[in-house]
């Protein structure tokens, strides 16, 4: 069966149960079906007062928004958290955090780590002077890994949590991927228009993984797409990949919302996020 047709069974799957369920009804993977209410868009805080915190724990500096103790979606989530890993605008960026209050919304504890070390790009890169391959070069895996690591670390010794979804942008969701890997700690990974997601950065995950990509994007174009695609139906994991029409790079913490046709992909992106969490966490 080619990958496309999987993606779209397995979507069909998660949004409508299992043999037996109520069709719509919420479905999680290894429990019995979760009878809290689903999320939907009104959830997503586009603007406004961000609601989390940023504090520092041995020296790494993270947002953190917590859910409402007594809403039934954070009771029946306890134990688990969102790993939010930014784009190159890093949680300087008010729509960052924004985006990780709406997962705490969604019932998820949720903790982005500064990734740049204060280093973050400003809020366009393509102001003058600014050096994407520099900028990049600096912030390699080598760098970047190991700051994932200690929030990990951070999210199940300090704070309790047994099970984490990563969910990372642009810049962020290649490493969603890496830490999906076998040993990474990773219990699900959800990535929209990821940025230079390599082959081998694939393969290697274990972990089941979903993608919100850009209908144009210059880093994932709609050929190399064919290509994950391909690669995520080879590794045997669940996979998802959903194409949001007249939506480009970046549309899934920074889009437009004044058209229509983008608000809905950031929300509805958002959406698949929290679908995800909810049925492989």
């Amino acid at each position: 069966m080619r990958a496309a047709t999987v993606s779209t069974l397995l979507s069909a799957l998660l949004l409508s149960g299992v043999a037996g369920a109520t069709p719509g009804a919420p479905w999680r993977v290894g429990a019995q079906q979760d009878s809290c209410a689903a999320v939907d868009a009104s959830i997503v805080a586009h603007n406004g007062t961000t609601k989390g915190v940023e504090e520092t724990h041995n020296g790494l500096r993270v947002y953190i928004t917590k859910p409402d103790p007594t809403s039934s979606r954070t009771k029946a989530r306890e134990g688990t958290a969102v790993l939010y890993l930014t784009d190159v605008f890093g949680i300087e960026l008010a729509a960052n955090k924004l985006l990780a209050d709406s997962f705490a919304r969604a019932g998820y504890l949720t903790i982005a780590p500064d990734l740049f070390s204060g280093e973050n790009a400003s809020g366009d890169i393509n102001v003058p002077g600014f050096n994407t391959s520099a900028f990049l070069a600096k912030h390699g895996p080598d760098v970047t890994d190991p700051i994932i690591a200690q929030t990990m670390a951070l999210l199940r010794t300090t704070l309790g949590v047994r099970k984490i979804g990563l969910t990372g942008y642009c810049f962020g969701g290649r490493y969603a991927f890496r830490f999906a890997a076998a040993g990474k700690g990773g219990d699900a990974a959800f990535a929209a228009h990821p940025s230079l997601l390599e082959d081998g950065e694939i393969k290697a995950i274990k972990a089941p993984a979903a993608i919100a990509a850009a209908e144009t994007d210059s880093m994932m174009s709609p050929a190399r797409r064919g290509e994950v695609e391909g690669l995520l139906g080879a590794t045997k994991v669940p996979y998802q990949v959903s194409l949001y029409s007249g939506t480009s790079h970046g549309f899934g913490v920074r889009a437009d919302v004044s058209v229509p046709v983008q608000r809905f992909g950031k929300e509805e992106a958002f959406l698949q996020a929290v679908r995800w969490f909810d049925n492989f966490l």
